[in-house]
């Protein structure tokens, strides 16, 4: 998915990979009051419903969530920023409307993510200062340069198609406001998906050079798209508290798989090969076996040394910065309205 938050180890919040999985909280209550409260919100879950805003939590799934949707609204953001790199430069005024609407949609899902992060306390403002500072999360896939135009295609087929794999999940996740957010994100995702494969199906019809450019993106992109559902589930105990609460319904290593399978017959009616001698049908397992993932890759660009890192973030420090005065602007209008509302409310 577009975060990395069941994946980054953090201290402040309680361990207990090793309990047995099941759908309840893991935070041992200090009152009677807070024990049934507990025990309200692990019947919910148990009941598969939903916890919504005004509903009792545990500090740690709230902070859980916290972290995971502003790091999925980040995700957003700064990946507007490499596809965004090629508006300017798309190879017809039909590839550029395109891909503008799509960079738009990418901005529209963070700010519903920022919404429905803001529903548990959390001021956008902050969530935004943790970005800034580098305190917060974001996927390592978009600390990745977009080299040619095909590119932009093999982000939709593959980046996309990896983000969907993993968020269909959260449509059922156990925090309302996320999971209705993302049935939304999930439809515009799909044809984000759908409209990149189309336009690496066009190149592949080209010349030489165009499906040599389509290949050589998918060369670069394939490996860090397996690594995108995170490290395999005996590194990620995050992911099974994840799992306990309700907020991640399906283990990296299965996600991973499930995306192989289905990509594996589509990179077959593209023409392309996924660049792994590996890969290969396990009669058997009834999936297809895959090659080791370079984790010390990943985890460099996680902690800052990708090859974008400071780029991306530079790039949207600036941005914030530039688009300061609309924020004032805005609020300004916003107090005079209600001014002037209040006005008309006194002499009625």
């Amino acid at each position: 998915m577009y975060t990395q938050s069941f994946n980054v180890p953090d201290t402040t919040e309680p361990t207990g990979a090793k309990a047995p999985l099941s759908l309840v909280g893991v935070v041992s209550p200090l009152s009677e009051q807070d024990a049934a409260a507990q025990t309200r919100f692990d019947t919910k879950l148990n009941a598969d419903q939903k916890i919504e805003p005004q509903d009792w939590m545990p500090e740690a799934y709230r902070k859980t969530l916290v972290r995971q949707i502003s790091q999925h609204a980040h995700s957003e953001i700064v990946g507007m920023l490499p596809e965004g790199n090629w508006i300017s430069r798309a190879p017809s005024l039909k590839r550029k409307a395109i891909l503008i609407a799509k960079v738009q949609d990418e901005g529209g899902h963070g700010l519903y993510l920022y919404s429905a992060a803001e529903t548990l306390g959390t001021s956008r403002d902050q969530m935004l200062a943790d970005l800034h500072s580098g305190k917060a999360k974001y996927s390592s896939i978009f600390n990745y340069p977009t080299l040619t135009w095909a590119d932009v295609g093999v982000i939709g087929w593959l980046v996309d198609g990896a983000a969907i794999m993993n968020q269909i999940p959260l449509c059922r996740c156990s925090y309302g406001p996320y999971a209705r957010a993302m049935i939304r994100v999930c439809k515009e995702e799909s044809f984000h998906q759908r409209q990149g494969y189309e336009s690496l199906l066009t190149l592949m019809r080209g010349t030489a050079e165009q499906q040599a450019m389509v290949q050589d993106a998918v060369n670069r992109w394939w490996w860090k798209c397996l690594a995108m559902f995170g490290p395999p589930d005996s590194d990620s105990p995050n992911s099974v508290q994840g799992m306990r609460w309700g907020i991640k319904r399906i283990s990296n290593d299965d996600l991973r798989q499930k995306f192989v399978d289905a990509t594996v017959p589509q990179a077959e009616v593209l023409g392309v090969r996924l660049p792994d001698p590996e890969l290969k049908w396990n009669e058997a397992r009834q999936h297809y076996d895959f090659g080791a993932i370079d984790w010390d890759e990943f985890w460099a660009t996680v902690n800052g040394n990708g090859p974008c890192n400071k780029e991306r973030l530079a790039t949207r420090v600036k941005a914030h910065q530039e688009g300061q005065w609309v924020r004032e602007a805005a609020l300004a209008y916003a107090n005079k309205q209600a001014q002037k509302n209040s006005l008309k409310q006194e002499a009625a």
